[in-house]
């Protein structure tokens, strides 16, 4: 780790973290606290996914929409309108709708082999915009002066890097530059993700062996037509096997790279000076 001891840490003139965990659980919160009230720089994972790897894919995807209608078709083709992703922090609607859900298209779903494309889009582009970090940590702090950094990364992180390999290119980079943090939740955590998710099933990064079995066994136990799966359905039905997936897999990522955090600890931060005082015991709590 970058800071051996929680001294180190507290003491250092730039810190530098990568915080990793289910989506839902404070990653994006805290980072916004400390971009708001203690200059630290913001990094997400997400935005620059859906801005410079995947901002293309996104914008051709809504074109190939307006151009379904006859009246946005001409205006297009005369170049009298402009499309563009209205990608945020807080708003990563854009990259969401272009993942899209597989399933009937009568109910917004996308063939599966389509909906596998841009998967693997996904995949790539999150590889890059994580390994991306590194050079933004010096980025931030020669061209626009920020002592601090923290990566807000994907919620998938734990699927495209390899936990147990000690030589993870991805993990590299990041351990090597951040002191990545895994903010843990409980079972409870878990259940309450999941109702939040019934209620609003959103699309997912899934690793693709994974998927395809995940989607032939759907089809298979319900009998149903790959066209005819309810997308939202599908994806309410992936989302906890998802998440039981990930779980040791961010365990191991902990244990090999970083430290963890406690989703109750998390949401008692407040101030930067809560969230130093949580990574200082954290290191402790590592180093003991």
């Amino acid at each position: 780790m970058i800071y051996a001891t929680p001294d180190e840490w507290l003491g250092a003139r730039h810190k530098r973290v990568a915080l990793f965990g289910m989506s839902g659980l404070g990653k994006t919160r805290i980072a916004a606290m400390l971009r708001e009230e203690a200059e630290w720089f913001h990094y997400s994972i997400d935005f620059r996914i859906g801005t410079r790897y995947m901002g293309e894919h996104i914008v051709d995807n809504f074109k190939r929409e307006a151009m379904r209608n006859r009246f946005l078709r001409e205006l297009l083709r005369s170049d009298s309108i402009f499309i563009a992703s209205n990608i945020s922090f807080h708003n990563l609607a854009p990259l969401s709708t272009y993942l899209g859900k597989p399933g009937d298209p009568d109910k917004g779903g996308i063939p599966f082999d389509e909906y596998l494309r841009r998967q693997r889009q996904h995949r790539e582009a999150e590889i890059a915009a994580t390994r991306d970090a590194v050079p933004f940590i010096g980025k931030a702090q020669e061209i626009y002066g920020y002592d601090h950094f923290v990566c807000d990364t994907s919620g998938s992180l734990c699927e495209v890097v390899d936990p147990e390999d000690p030589a993870d290119p991805v993990m590299v980079d990041v351990a090597g530059a951040t002191l990545p943090v895994w903010f843990r939740g409980t079972e409870a955590d878990l259940e309450e993700l999941c109702r939040r998710f019934d209620r609003a099933p959103k699309p997912m990064y899934y690793p693709e062996s994974f998927l395809t079995k995940l989607w032939t066994s759907y089809c298979t136990e319900r009998g149903v037509r790959p066209d005819a799966v309810d997308p939202d359905d599908f994806i309410r039905h992936g989302f906890r096997a998802l998440m039981a997936h990930r779980l040791p897999r961010y365990q191991a990522m902990a244990d090999r790279w970083g430290v963890t955090v406690e989703a109750t600890e998390v949401a008692s931060v407040r101030d930067p000076a809560d969230f130093d005082a949580l990574i200082a015991a954290a290191i402790a709590r590592r180093t003991a």
